[in-house]
Order: C-alpha cells, then structure tokens, then sequence
C-alpha cells in the first residue's frame, strides 16, 4: 500500500522558518537543498511509513525519524495517509500536547 505524505499547515511553517535560518547563514541555494531533501525525505515515508521511533509514550501513534542528524520529523499514520506533525531543527524541543493538538487539526 502506498500512502499519501502530507505536511501539518505548523510543519510547513517550521520548515519555512529553517530555509529562512539556513539561507540567512549559508545562502539559499544551500537552504534549498536542504529543505529540499526534507521534503523528498518525507515524500518517501508513502512507501515505509513504519520507519523511526515510535513514541507511545507521548501520543500513541507518533514516531520520531531523524534527517541528517539535525532535523527531528514528527509524524503519525493514519489509514492512508502519513501526517507529517512537526520538523524540529537542532534540538528544538517540542511537546506531546503541540503534537496532538496539531494531528486534532488535521
């Protein structure tokens, strides 16, 4: 079964914020290759979703995968899709209350 990868409107947001951050710093054209290996990341999630730590403790259902070891992606599997909660850049810490407030919103 293949599903659908999609980025929460806050993740999307989060993402934003770190090409904005990696631009300021290195320049854009190496944000762009940054954010955009996150992104083809995430898009491989519709294959394997079962990847990453799962993380019962805080939210049924939410796992944790690391990206280059500086990204954190929050994420949750429904039946066909793959709701991607939060990208999380160089330790930012995030709650289970912001992660489940975000997949109530959908």
């Amino acid at each position: 079964m293949r599903y659908r990868v999609r980025l929460h409107p806050k993740a999307e947001e989060e993402l934003n914020a770190l090409y904005d951050t990696i631009a300021e710093n290195a320049g854009p054209a190496i944000a762009w290759n940054f954010v955009s290996g996150i992104r083809d990341f995430c898009s491989k999630l519709s294959d394997v979703p079962q990847r990453g730590t799962e993380r019962v403790e805080l939210m049924p259902g939410l796992r944790i995968i690391g990206y280059r070891r500086s990204v954190s992606l929050a994420f949750a599997i429904e039946p066909e899709t793959v709701i991607i909660l939060g990208i999380f850049y160089a330790g930012r810490n995030f709650t289970a209350e912001m992660l489940e407030e975000r997949l109530r919103e959908g």
